[in-house]
């Protein structure tokens, strides 16, 4: 999938059509004191495995494209989700 690095698309701040700088959403990095961390570290301790069903080795190739659009003018950030799934990669800059 090609996105171009410039948009040009309804900013719901300034409530006007704006071009916008386009980026991708990337995943945070994991709190290790996070509730949901602690919980599975709990969990996992002594015996009875994994509380979780194991990894599927077959892996979906394509997913859904979070986007962060900047807008130039007022310089707020929201996002877009593309619905359909994308192919194996995303380019910005086309």
């Amino acid at each position: 999938m090609k996105l171009p690095d410039v948009m040009r698309t309804n900013c719901p701040f300034c409530n006007a059509h704006k071009e916008h700088e386009v980026h991708l959403m990337r995943k945070g990095k994991e709190k290790m004191l996070s509730r949901g961390r602690r919980k599975y570290e709990s969990v996992k301790r002594g015996y009875g495995g994994s509380p979780r069903t194991p990894k599927k080795e077959v892996f979906k190739i394509g997913k859904r494209v979070v986007t962060v659009l900047k807008c130039k003018t007022c310089g707020k950030k929201h996002q877009k989700v593309f619905g359909s799934r994308t192919k194996k990669r995303v380019e910005i800059g086309h």
